[in-house]
């Protein structure tokens, strides 16, 4: 397939810039795959969707401060100021990483953050552009990046930054994690389950929907440009998930019974599908997937899918076509921007049965 077959327009003003308050209050677009139709909603409705024994399944990863902004070090001197995105730990101190000014930063680069508490060394060039950097610090790394980092908003996400201190980044991060984060990990958030509270929660219990939890660390794959024409040809970067003995139980119970497994996010989709075996039952196992989904793909284990609205010719968007149908779920999302939906990491939601 091309990749000109999962463009679409979508007008600029469209794009979410604030996270909507309360949580729960988005638009959901809800997706009939029987049917072939699509209906407007509320995300407050999301729970009248499912019934006793069927499995939501929760991505609980959280993000950390992925983001660094320093400077570079030339012969002892602060030089010009360096932002690096941290993507995949690859050793004890080593991280892959993206960075502007990526061309300045060749093989032995020095580099200085949070005021000289963390350097870094360029150690590779790695694919598209990618570089590895060894990284020096007194303290324990995670907490140092913690105190130092910032969260990594998407770069659609247009607002006024504070270059050198982040404090526009540090007012997002409790709205940028969903209300279930645990598992320190992400470099994005699970954008689906931004819309969850604990009203919605109660509402699902009432009607005796059980809840499970795994974790899919976000990654690069998630928002990996595609730089192929045809898709087929895509390779994409590798990201970790773990699925516990507790959480495959219940979701293979509900599996046998004939009962639907939600996944909430496309990353709960990937971690579940790499999970599963040829019966259909999910695995419990901690491993790492590269499994890129698009049309022609077999679905084993999700039933019904909730998602907000991505970027033109994504991979992302090719999973959601892959689960209904391309032609089904681009007349839905040329409904959206009719409708004024809000898209991306902050937008609305799309609920597919």
């Amino acid at each position: 397939m091309h990749i000109s077959e999962f463009d679409f327009g979508l007008p600029d003003e469209l794009i979410a810039q604030q996270p909507i308050e309360p949580r729960d209050a988005s638009r959901m677009l809800v997706v009939d795959r029987k049917t072939q139709a699509y209906s407007d909603g509320l995300f407050t409705e999301f729970p009248q969707f499912f019934e006793s024994g069927d499995v939501i399944v929760l991505n609980n990863t959280r993000v950390f401060p992925a983001r660094l902004l320093g400077h570079r070090i030339v012969n002892d001197e602060r030089g010009a100021q360096v932002e690096v995105f941290l993507v995949k730990k690859i050793g004890d101190d080593e991280w892959e990483v993206l960075a502007k000014p990526g061309r300045a930063l060749k093989v032995g680069a020095e580099l200085e953050f949070g005021n000289g508490r963390l350097r870094g060394f360029v150690t590779q060039i790695v694919e598209e552009g990618r570089r590895v950097i060894r990284f020096e610090c007194d303290s324990d790394f995670d907490r140092v990046i913690d105190e130092i980092g910032n969260t990594p908003l998407p770069p659609y996400i247009k607002r006024e930054l504070h270059k050198t201190s982040g404090e526009e980044h540090r007012l997002d991060e409790p709205r940028y994690q969903t209300v279930y984060a645990k598992q320190r990990g992400a470099i994005a958030a699970p954008t689906a389950g931004l819309h969850f509270t604990a009203c919605i929660f109660d509402e699902l219990s009432k009607r005796g929907v059980d809840v499970v939890e795994i974790t899919h660390h976000v990654g690069y794959a998630t928002f990996q440009p595609i730089r192929v024409e045809q898709i087929e040809e895509h390779c994409i970067a590798s990201e970790s998930y773990e699925i516990g003995e507790a959480a495959s139980a219940k979701i293979n119970a509900a599996k046998q019974s004939g009962k639907r497994v939600v996944s909430i996010g496309t990353t709960s989709v990937r971690a579940l599908e790499s999970a599963a075996s040829s019966d259909g039952l999910v695995r419990s196992e901690c491993q790492s997937t590269e499994l890129f989904i698009y049309p022609g793909y077999h679905f084993k284990v999700v039933d019904a899918l909730l998602t907000n609205f991505h970027l033109p010719q994504s991979s992302l968007l090719m999973l959601v076509s892959a689960f209904a149908n391309r032609d089904l779920i681009l007349a839905a999302y040329h409904h959206a921007v009719e409708q004024r939906y809000r898209f991306y990491s902050y937008g609305d939601c799309m609920l597919v049965i």
